[in-house]
């Protein structure tokens, strides 16, 4: 049995190594000059690899089509991919929110750990080359590179989406997929920083970390939720929290009223924050509303705050009227920004969209259109928010279309 794996990604690597596992000789193709590209530089280069929750915490991180992920993920779920590190010499650790690392902290010993299994399997690999065109002629498959055809009896396409193009990511996965009588649907940017109006605040605030922080999206409705960290930027947020709220809005909220609300003190409701802020007031009534904010808010946010609560910030808080204490407690409950939209796929850690996965089954990865042809990771319209949930789509896509395509139970 001889398979060609396009794309030497996560997807693409695991699928090469579960083949070759299963005795095929496979042919592993990469357009960039060495694997893992890509990989190398997720997690800030420290490689989120998966997660340690359970599978019905997982899928309710899958933002598109959970369901189609069921058999995929249940046949080489969270516990077999950390397994399959360790057991190859990659140790690994676990952080809040049961993130996977490995120990090192390094991406490089993930990719360094997956070539290791690649050369004990005799994986061909070719690097530097991209994949002009792909056929197929009866049961076989023919692949145009470098010049040359080379026929082969199972391709197993694991190309990426267009997300990170400085990593190579392109379109030719889809279009190869296309010729081969597939459709892909809209494709969007993912886990991505987010422009709102008020860009003029998030540029006087602009590198500002906040913690900690309750987020909520809502485009007439309530969207999403979170917590944890964001960031201000030149343009508008980003951060952990933010990129999340980037995928559920991401191609269904756009060019639509949708706003986001900062608690920027989810610790205390309501009521306690308004006694909270009463004491302050009570305790400093000579001194001026600028210099009490900074017992409640970090230094740059304090600077903004009289403005976005309309109270002079000189003015001295012995002044400030209960409705004017209330108004503020309202904001810091729920500091609100207008979103205007994503940034690019320069900018986005993954593509939502990608081939339809009605096309394909779900148990394989086989596709239903083409006998033998084989679609994994980032390719497939299946998208999760951050935390590990997407490289562990990426490994178990992969497996799942590697092993089919060695044992050939595609039916």
């Amino acid at each position: 049995m001889r398979i060609a794996v396009v794309g030497g990604g996560a997807a693409g690597m695991m699928a090469a190594a579960a083949a070759a596992g299963k005795g095929a000789e496979v042919s592993l193709y990469e357009k960039n000059e060495k694997l893992g590209k890509k990989l190398f530089i997720t997690g800030k280069g420290r490689c989120n690899l998966t997660n340690s929750c359970d599978n019905a915490d997982f899928f309710s991180n899958v933002i598109s089509n959970p369901k189609f992920l069921y058999s995929s993920i249940y046949g080489f779920d969270q516990e077999s991919v950390r397994a399959f590190f360790e057991e190859n010499g990659c140790t690994l650790k676990e952080e809040r929110g049961g993130r996977i690392f490995p120990v090192s902290d390094h991406s490089s010993d993930v990719i360094k750990t997956l070539e290791k299994v690649l050369d004990k399997r005799k994986v061909k690999i070719f690097l530097n080359t991209r994949i002009s065109a792909l056929r197929k002629t009866g049961d076989a498959f023919i692949i145009s590179a470098g010049g040359k055809d080379e026929t082969f009896d199972r391709v197993i396409l694991a190309c990426g989406g267009p997300a990170y193009p400085s990593t190579g990511a392109d379109m030719k996965g889809y279009s190869l997929a296309e010729n081969l009588g597939h459709t892909k649907t809209g494709l969007y940017p993912a886990l991505v920083p987010l422009e709102v109006e008020e860009v003029e605040e998030c540029r006087a605030l602009m590198g500002l970390s906040l913690k900690n922080v309750s987020l909520t999206m809502k485009c007439g409705k309530k969207i999403y939720e979170g917590f944890g960290e964001m960031l201000y930027t030149h343009f508008g947020l980003s951060g952990p929290l933010v990129l999340s709220a980037s995928s559920v809005y991401s191609g269904r909220y756009e060019n639509k009223d949708t706003r986001l609300y900062i608690d920027l003190k989810p610790a205390l409701t309501r009521e306690q924050l308004d006694k909270r802020v009463l004491r302050d007031f009570t305790e400093n009534s000579n001194k001026q509303f600028k210099n009490v904010l900074r017992l409640l808010l970090p230094g740059s946010l304090a600077e903004v705050f009289p403005k976005r609560v309309g109270i002079d910030a000189d003015r001295y808080v012995r002044d400030i009227t209960k409705a004017e204490r209330e108004r503020l407690v309202t904001t810091l409950k729920s500091l609100e920004y207008r979103v205007k939209g994503t940034r690019g796929f320069e900018e986005s850690i993954i593509t939502k969209g990608g081939i339809k996965v009605k096309e394909i089954d779900p148990a394989t990865m086989g596709s239903k259109l083409a006998r033998g042809l084989y679609i994994a990771g980032e390719m497939l319209d299946v998208d999760a928010l951050t935390g590990g949930y997407n490289l562990q789509i990426a490994w178990a896509t992969g497996y799942a279309a590697g092993t089919a395509a060695a044992e050939d139970t595609w039916e």
